[in-house]
């Protein structure tokens, strides 16, 4: 067993934990936040688990929670601080961005990073960003349509930017 000292959607946690626990499964057995999925049984090709590891994202089914002892977590809980939709949420909800849901929390979050790098995406590079994202209901039309008008979103909210 290891202690472990984190903050996870601006909340400080301590925890003591298996040195073998997943981080992925620290999320979601350990502190309830089901948000983040395990879609490909833990081999990092669907991106179901994406969080923010420090504000990048990161395959959490990738990490042992060891590993982020010390670190700030965000989950697709934390994406909006103020408890409504951010840009890129409303932005899925407006364009059909979702379908069946389950792979949606790891795209909003990967997204929300790429969106940080890239503020002015055309929808070749939305696709390569979307590499690491697997979506079996969709041919990622409309997602690739809820990234461009989140990035036009956050632009035009500039500078209160909620990715």
């Amino acid at each position: 067993m290891t202690s472990i000292k984190l903050t996870v959607n601006g909340e400080k946690f301590e925890e003591q934990i298996d040195n073998r626990l997943l981080l992925v499964d620290f999320l979601r057995d350990n502190l309830s936040l089901t948000g983040t999925h395990v879609g490909c049984t833990y081999e990092g090709v669907c991106g179901a688990c994406t969080i923010h590891l420090d504000g990048d994202a990161v395959k959490s089914c990738m990490l042992l929670a060891v590993q982020a002892d010390g670190h700030n977590i965000t989950t697709v809980e934390g994406l909006s601080a103020d408890g409504g939709l951010s840009d890129l949420q409303q932005a899925f909800n407006d364009e059909h961005g979702l379908q069946c849901g389950y792979c949606t929390p790891g795209i909003l979050m990967n997204m929300a990073d790429f969106l940080r790098e890239n503020p002015n995406p055309n929808d070749e590079q939305i696709r390569h960003g979307l590499i690491g994202n697997l979506c079996r209901c969709t041919g990622y039309v409309h997602i690739v349509r809820a990234v461009k008008k989140a990035a036009k979103m956050l632009r035009d909210n500039e500078p209160e930017v909620r990715v």
